[in-house]
Parts: C-alpha cells; sequence; structure tokens
C-alpha cells in the first residue's frame, strides 16, 4: 500500500459501535481524508457486514467501506477505555472489541491486501497484546513495524 497516514487516538470511551463509528466518521472528514459521505457509508457498511472479529485472546473491529469514499489513504486506530460491542463478521452475537482499526483505502484491491496483512499479524497474541498495552506515542510505530515493514508511513495524533 502507498504512502498511508496513521491516526492513533488512546483515552476515549464509546457507548456502542454506532458512537465509535460516528466519532471514525468526524473525524476524517474533518481531517479531510474521506468524503462527507463516508460517514454514513462506514454505517451502512457495518450494518450490513459487522466488522466484529474474535481471535484467541481479545476481539477487534475493522470497520472500513467501499473506496468511492475515501480520498487519500489512512489507518485509524484506536484503544478505547472499555471494549466496545460489535456484530461479529462471521457469526451471530457480539464481540467486546478492544481495538477498533478503522480502514481508509482509494483503491479496492489495497484493501484486500491490507486486511490479508493486518489479519495476519492480529492472529499474533504477542503483537495484540502490545497494541494494548504500549503508550500512545509508540502505538504507531509497533502497528506500522508489524504491518507495513516494508512501506514508510506517518503517524498522527487526533484530537476529535
Amino acid at each position: 500500500m502507498h504512502n498511508c497516514e496513521v491516526f492513533i487516538k488512546t483515552g476515549i470511551a464509546f457507548e456502542d459501535y454506532y458512537d465509535a463509528l460516528t466519532h471514525i466518521g468526524k473525524c476524517m472528514v474533518e481531517a479531510g481524508f474521506v468524503e462527507n459521505s463516508y460517514p454514513q457509508a462506514l454505517l451502512d457498511r457495518e450494518a450490513e457486514y459487522p466488522t466484529g472479529i474474535q481471535l484467541e485472546q481479545h476481539a477487534v473491529a475493522i470497520p472500513h467501506c467501499d473506496s468511492t469514499h475515501a480520498l487519500t489513504p489512512a489507518i485509524y486506530l484506536i484503544r478505547p477505555d472499555a471494549p466496545v460491542e460489535f456484530f461479529q463478521a462471521d457469526d451471530e452475537g457480539t464481540v467486546p472489541a478492544s481495538l477498533i482499526v478503522a480502514l481508509i483505502v482509494t483503491h479496492p484491491s489495497e484493501q484486500l491486501v491490507l486486511l490479508r496483512q493486518l489479519f495476519s499479524q492480529l492472529q499474533d497474541p504477542a503483537f495484540f497484546e502490545g497494541l494494548l498495552t504500549v503508550p500512545e506515542d509508540q502505538l504507531a510505530a509497533l502497528f506500522k513495524q508489524h504491518v507495513f515493514a516494508a512501506t514508510p508511513l506517518k503517524a498522527a495524533a487526533v484530537s476529535a
């Protein structure tokens, strides 16, 4: 994947997945990385194809939508104060996502490659545990080191 900005947010609470997705949509529009249609597209995509995934020890949510709503590739990595219930991608019910990784891609083929790389790395319990415990200022570097080792990325804090 070509140059991609990584946004980081920790120390935030959400009432539910809808609240989390609304936050993501608002922040990414304000950052200028997505079209104004992105927030609703993100909610619509989640309603039709949930993104919660139960891994060995933790759960993650990987919300994303069609690339037509993206202006610039980005990752928004959120470590909420408490797990957020997301509906499961491959089953009935919900999972308590302790990590939310929103993907913003401009080319559909990049989305598939990114999802494969990300999912492969997230299955490593040590990596996932690191994402949950490293200080905020080290989070983007850890993520990039494992998921995009060969791709130069920038990290940015989100102030919303």
